[in-house]
């Protein structure tokens, strides 16, 4: 089959769990580095599946690989090869699809509990789960494009994810692991610093309280919400 194509757009935010789980079904996978414009595809055609990670610049920055990516993120949906985001790959998606990315009215970092939508949609993509404890790391936020059905949200952030057709646009991190999230504590020491007075921020000695415990029930619904991604590709 295809690979999946997963862009990479700083060294420490990588696919994480989702790497695993990918290697587990059996499904290959490559990575891009956006950084470096010079190795973007041409084209997204010869992929199954699209996926965009985070990281700590604006979609609305003037950097050389964004509009780019953004054209190839527009030939995937054209082509109903399924796209997923993650925090900044969600709203990578969002203004691609022509919604727009502000701020939001705090910063989120840490671990905080999102809600599933009631409707069917986000049904089908999380099955059962109602809510659950999700991790965190964003300054900003995607409106709803046409066309999208909203499917999480958090008490500090309305749009947490949507879906459309076989696209999952999600502002919150489902692929974090242990180590990821140690990493980013020591990536965002500075931010953390500046931000210890916002109510949606934790300090890092409180993110890595109970860590593995937290990692792995996270890794339960990241199973649920990749499998059925997954089944979307175009083998």
């Amino acid at each position: 089959m295809k690979p999946i194509v997963i862009f990479k757009n700083v060294a420490h935010e990588g696919p994480g769990y989702l790497g695993d789980f990918l290697t587990l079904k059996n499904i290959p996978w490559q990575i891009i580095n956006t950084d470096q414009t010079a190795t973007l595809p041409s084209s997204i055609l010869g992929f199954s599946g699209v996926v965009l990670m985070g990281g700590p610049m604006s979609v609305n920055d003037d950097l050389p690989w964004i509009e780019p990516l953004l054209d190839l993120i527009v030939e995937a949906r054209k082509a109903n090869i399924p796209l997923l985001g993650h925090c900044l790959g969600g709203q990578l998606i969002s203004k691609a699809f022509g919604a727009e990315v502000t701020l939001n009215p705090v910063k989120e970092i840490g671990w905080g509990e999102v809600s599933v939508s009631q409707n069917e949609v986000a049904k089908d993509w999380f099955g059962e789960i109602e809510s659950f404890n999700s991790f965190h790391w964003h300054g900003e936020t995607f409106s709803l494009p046409e066309g999208a059905t909203h499917v999480l949200a958090s008490g500090f952030c309305q749009n947490q994810a949507y879906a459309i057709g076989p696209h999952l646009a999600l502002q919150t991190h489902i692929e974090v692991n242990v180590e990821m999230v140690q990493s980013w504590c020591v990536e965002g020491a500075a931010e953390l610093a500046e931000s210890v007075s916002s109510p949606a921020v934790q300090q890092a000695d409180v993110m890595q309280e109970n860590l593995p415990l937290h990692c792995f029930f996270l890794k339960k619904v990241a199973d649920q919400v990749y499998g059925q991604w997954i089944k979307r590709l175009r083998l």
